[in-house]
């Protein structure tokens, strides 16, 4: 008889060395290195034009907390995604945490050719039960984004933008975005 293997625990997580990634969906523990050039460059030039008008406020609404990288615990699972927000009526102050229970309304996966399959088959199912709203996938390498919004149990894709186009993507469509600004090296 086959012994059925233990689920990975939040301990595995800290067991990891400090430049590696880890996330916990469905018991199994997913570790990656640190993102590439090409997914660390996307992955801050989204913070970059979404912070100053969402974030503080200037040239965009406001009312948004914007965080690099947060550790969402979402039931038993474990994800970090790249980039997440939180409308201000939801989370009035970001707590003093190591982790957030509460689920962000919107989040960014920038995909490499390792984390895709795990970012669009494990964790959007995750993410759908806890609720995100939108969901934007950004891939550096085909220079594309693709936006999603929840409906009743799963996400529906409503545009796939590409190239060096500048876009309105909801939710943040209060703004244009230039997104030849992600894949510039």
């Amino acid at each position: 008889m086959v012994a059925k293997p233990r689920a990975a625990t939040y301990r595995d997580l800290e067991a990891l060395a400090p430049n590696v990634v880890g996330e916990l969906i469905g018991g199994v523990l997913h570790a990656n290195p640190r993102p590439a050039s090409l997914h660390a460059a996307a992955t801050s030039a989204l913070g970059e034009e979404l912070g100053p008008p969402f974030k503080r406020g200037r040239g965009g609404p406001g009312g948004w907390v914007i965080l690099d990288e947060p550790e969402l615990h979402i039931g038993d699972d474990v994800l970090v995604p790249d980039i997440a927000g939180w409308r201000r009526e939801r989370m009035p102050q970001m707590p003093e945490v190591a982790f957030f229970t509460l689920a962000p309304d919107w989040l960014s996966e920038v995909l490499s050719p390792s984390t895709a399959g795990v970012d669009r088959a494990e964790k959007l199912p995750v993410y759908a039960r806890a609720g995100v709203r939108h969901i934007w996938l950004v891939d550096p390498v085909a220079k594309t984004l693709e936006i999603l919004r929840l409906g009743d149990d799963r996400y529906v894709l409503l545009t796939t933008f590409h190239g060096d186009a500048v876009v309105r993507a909801e939710p943040f469509d209060a703004i244009e975005l230039e997104l030849g600004i992600l894949w510039a090296r």
